[in-house]
């Protein structure tokens, strides 16, 4: 089954990454994190993003489009970075998960999100 696992953004994210001693302890952390996941063949994809005010929203009504740009407001709604994992279950993910390092300097949130399986669809 693959999953996105989805880091939450939060209002320190939102404000750029600045190397310090605990942002770099942290990524060092979140590096030996993912050579698990690659070493246990279930990482795919991993990336974080830049903040919010970096990005634009397209809003759609009918035919009509408009392009709204960032910051975003409710970072808790944002996300800050991803992974795309295959994984057994569900219950596999949520136990990679509770083995991550906390992404974030203070409290933080991760999701994770199972892709749809459209196999037998045609």
């Amino acid at each position: 089954m693959r999953v996105m696992v989805l880091v939450k953004a939060t209002e320190d994210s939102e404000g750029g990454f600045t190397p310090t001693p605990e942002s770099k302890a942290m990524m060092a952390a979140m590096g030996r994190f993912n050579d698990e996941l690659r070493e246990a063949g279930i990482l795919i994809m991993a990336d974080g993003l830049q903040p919010s005010s970096a990005g634009k929203r397209v809003a759609f009504d009918g035919s009509d489009r408009s392009v709204i740009d960032g910051p975003f407001p409710n970072p808790d709604e944002l996300v800050a970075g991803f992974w795309l994992w295959e994984v057994k279950d569900m219950a596999e993910a949520v136990a990679w998960v509770k083995r991550c390092p906390n992404p974030m300097s203070g409290p933080s949130a991760i999701e994770i999100r199972p892709f749809h399986d459209l196999t037998g669809l045609e």
